[in-house]
């Protein structure tokens, strides 16, 4: 009975802190590079996914996919071939847990999304703050091919606005799409 409690004194006066230690380091480390982790509703997700007329088989990227809930939703109801880039671990191994629980084949990636090429996708899911959006606009016209489809959610692109062809509006994070032609 001792060593119960003992443990339970480790678990709850070492562990639980260290732990939340190193999640607030991951969610500064988050916002600095991207943004910080605020999960996007299923309802939202849901409307998201069926404006953007996916497409079985299509190459699927989020960028900073937080629990991964966004590419496992189109992997899950459109067939598409699912990659997330996260670099919070923490959010990357549960995305990685409830996926393996989903039977879902989806690659998710601990990475900076500035190193990863997008040549392949056809479509970019993105929900970033509006300055990474800013530093990452050279690279989606760079890299992303002729046909793909940006989805950027919460803010616009800042050097886009001429492939927008789509916007939802809501009262907070409206979704703005975008065409590379």
């Amino acid at each position: 009975m001792l060593f119960i409690f003992y443990l339970i004194i480790v678990i709850v006066g070492f562990l639980v802190p260290v732990l939340l230690g190193i999640y607030t380091v991951y969610q500064f480390l988050a916002e600095y590079k991207g943004a910080p982790y605020v999960p996007t509703s299923a309802k939202i997700v849901n409307e998201i996914l069926k404006e953007a007329n996916l497409k079985k088989g299509q190459i699927f990227l989020e960028l900073g996919s937080g629990d991964g809930r966004i590419v496992r939703s189109a992997v899950k109801n459109y067939q598409v071939k699912g990659s997330a880039v996260e670099i919070n671990l923490i959010l990357l191994i549960y995305s990685k847990i409830i996926s393996k629980f989903q039977k879902l084949n989806i690659n998710f990636k601990n990475a900076d999304f500035f190193k990863i090429s997008f040549k392949r996708t056809d479509v970019l899911f993105i929900f970033l703050l509006p300055k990474t959006l800013k530093k990452l606009s050279p690279k989606i016209l760079k890299e992303c091919k002729k046909g793909c489809l940006i989805i950027s959610h919460g803010f616009k692109i800042e050097g886009l606005s001429k492939y927008q062809i789509k916007v939802i509006e809501r009262k907070y994070f409206p979704t703005y799409y975008y065409k590379i032609r």
